[in-house]
């Protein structure tokens, strides 16, 4: 059997220890290492060692009893939680580990509701238990109030396949067929055993175990019931399937693509489908690596199950489906921050963008994006720590140097009413007219499009033609630039002409209607802002509260839990980022404070934003609202207040 398990904590939680003993008590290592001593098995690279955080989410194999075991080690801080999440897309199980002296702190919970959101059964393991001021029942405690109220403590209560009175009663609670057989034939060990999985699998039961990593208590224990609990059934024998979950490049250049195969079985040979910008591409396998830690070793096979690079696949990323699985992985943890990238003058910037399209393939949330005009590179990031390793990768991936400017808020527009956008581009020998309606649709909701425009006016083909335009890039909106987003698109009408349309005349046309709509609109300015989760004292609630409305924030009934008061709500991202040192200083460390980019919504201090950016929307080098129009074998520009009356269809 095949088991993938991802280890999943907040930063000094003890996780990698723990994945350190799990191969040592696997035999997989002959040697625990250690994050101080700078020597474990999967922290291999040396931005890890030197910060002691793991950075990358890397994979090691193990057996225990009849299973292999692929265990994928993630990122602990909040700035590679992209990363963290793209791993959990192959999870079949994950590992929650809980510092017993700390208690829950802000990652775990972003890591808890990414694991819910993908569906991933989920065991936890107390942690620390050696320590002064380790309290494993007021963990549980927590984990009951904060996550959920099916978690049960089995150190003691599961031995050797034995259950204890008070775990057959949970489990039974949940299971009204399995109580009537309990109460009829009594306790059969195998029944509720089996019943006890598949509860875990579905997420009706959490189960939790207590120990010391790093004193090696309770681990032998905690992963015989960690074989015990957990199942997989993958078939083998259907068409292949995969999940892309990563992508590297190695010393050499070459592009190593991570993939988990769900189904089927994959040969060195083969020829694997998959769509990249609505094209089919058909690529061969030339290699298969089954890695273990930073080494590996070339197979022919591969079967479902299992965890596993390729070479060959040179467009494909991170959350693509493979082979006969088609649909395409959503990612949640987006960035609120853009930086500029800052590199000598006498670098060739094409070979410094060169390296950045590398990041990106591996790290997609970098979105790193290229201005012609004004030769600049700028990253999408998580913070400013992210920032610092990003230094020191290219440093030692690529032997040069750059650093970052100061992170700023990347901001988004939207309009608040339908209009309708009329575009025209007919210079001499081309011809192409649009019609766009443009309506705001839900916060968060992206851009969507659809067409109502007749066959006989446009054909198919060409109205594709206009939909893939649209989604080409990111557009600009008229108060500072920033990309439009939450609109809905109709293409309304159009028209073109049988000798002079030409490609990218409907390119410029649609351009040209989707800037005359934003023109007649109400535009709005969009800010990213934090979900926010704080627990502390209650004391020091009245001082959070004014410092939150103070932010711009707003929040919900607050709830009080005997001594601890905990909210929730949203607050601006510029007003909140680096509230952190202060409120730890309020609570002398003791709160928690966990902030998530939850999405966009109108901004704050609109007015100050787009003073301090200063965008001219009339000399955009990129977008124009007025259309052209041709009279007599001369184009002539038609200025968007005055274009509806010169529209050849209406």
């Amino acid at each position: 059997m095949k088991k993938t398990i991802g280890m999943f904590a907040h930063v000094d939680a003890g996780k990698t220890t723990l994945a350190e003993q799990l191969l040592y008590h696997t035999k997989t290592i002959r040697q625990r290492g250690r994050v101080d001593h700078q020597d474990t098995f999967l922290d291999t690279h040396d931005i890890e060692k030197q910060r002691g955080i793991t950075v990358f989410a890397d994979q090691a194999v193990f057996s225990y009893n009849d299973s292999t075991y692929f265990m994928i080690d993630t990122p602990g801080h909040v700035d590679f939680s992209p990363e963290m999440e793209r791993a959990i897309q192959v999870m079949d199980y994950a590992i929650v580990i809980i510092s017993a002296v700390e208690g829950i702190e802000g990652h775990t919970e972003t890591v808890w509701n990414l694991l819910q959101k993908h569906h991933v059964p989920t065991l936890f393991f107390i942690n620390k238990v050696d320590r002064v001021g380790a309290d494993s029942a007021s963990v549980l405690d927590e984990i009951r109030s904060n996550f959920t109220t099916d978690v049960v403590d089995i150190t003691e209560k599961l031995m050797d396949g034995q259950m204890d009175d008070e775990l057959i009663e949970f489990i039974a609670e949940r299971d009204e067929s399995l109580f009537e057989i309990y109460m009829e034939s009594g306790y059969q060990p195998l029944l509720w055993l089996e019943t006890m999985r598949k509860l875990v699998k579905v997420n009706q039961l959490f189960p939790c175990v207590s120990g010391s990593a790093l004193q090696d208590i309770g681990v032998d224990s905690f992963l015989e019931k960690l074989d015990l609990l957990t199942s997989t059934n993958y078939p083998s024998e259907e068409l292949f399937a995969g999940r892309v979950y990563k992508i590297r490049y190695d010393e050499k250049g070459t592009r190593i693509t991570f993939i988990k195969a769900l189904r089927g079985t994959l040969k060195v040979r083969d020829e694997l489908s998959y769509s990249v910008d609505e094209k089919l591409l058909h690529e061969k396998i030339t290699q298969i690596r089954l890695y273990n830690g930073s080494k590996f070793k070339t197979v022919d096979q591969v079967s479902a199950g299992d965890i596993f690079a390729v070479i060959g696949l040179s467009e494909v990323s991170a959350g693509d489906g493979l082979g006969s699985l088609e649909e395409r992985a959503e990612y949640e943890m987006i960035s609120a921050l853009k930086s500029k990238v800052i590199f000598e003058p006498t670098m060739n910037v094409k070979e410094v963008l060169r390296c950045f399209k590398m990041l990106n393939a591996e790290d997609p949330a970098l979105n790193v994006t290229w201005e012609e005009r004004t030769q600049v590179i700028h990253i999408h990031v998580m913070g400013v720590i992210q920032l610092e390793v990003l230094k020191h990768v290219i440093k030692e991936r690529f032997s040069f140097d750059v650093s970052f400017a100061d992170p700023e808020i990347l901001y988004k527009e939207t309009i608040d009413a339908t209009v309708i956008g009329y575009g025209h581009f007919e210079p001499l020998g081309h011809y192409a007219e649009v019609h766009l309606k443009l309506e705001p649709s839900g916060r968060n909701t992206g851009i969507s499009f659809e067409s109502v425009c007749h066959t006989d006016d446009l054909p198919v083909g060409t109205q594709n033609v206009i939909k893939n335009h649209l989604f080409e890039k990111e557009h600009h909106g008229l108060l500072t630039g920033s990309p439009i987003t939450d609109l809905r698109i109709t293409l309304v009408n159009g028209r073109a002409h049988v000798k002079h349309t030409s490609g990218g005349d409907f390119r410029e046309a649609a351009f040209r209607a989707l800037r005359q709509g934003l023109e007649k609109a109400t535009n709005i300015l969009l800010e990213p802002f934090y979900d926010y989760k704080i627990k502390m004292d209650l004391e020091h609630m009245g001082k959070v509260l004014t410092d939150i409305q103070n932010a711009h924030g707003s929040f919900n009934t607050p709830m009080i839990e005997g001594n601890k008061a905990i909210l929730t709500g949203k607050v601006p991202v510029a007003t909140f980022m680096n509230y952190g040192p202060e409120f730890a200083s309020i609570t002398q460390g003791k709160g928690t404070l966990n902030l998530v980019v939850g999405g966009y919504y109108p901004c704050h201090n609109p007015k100050a934003v787009m003073e301090r950016i200063n965008y001219n929307k009339d000399a955009d080098p990129d977008y124009t609202s007025s259309s052209i129009f041709c009279s007599k074998g001369q184009g002539y520009s038609v200025p968007w207040d005055e274009v509806e009356s010169e529209m050849h269809c209406m």
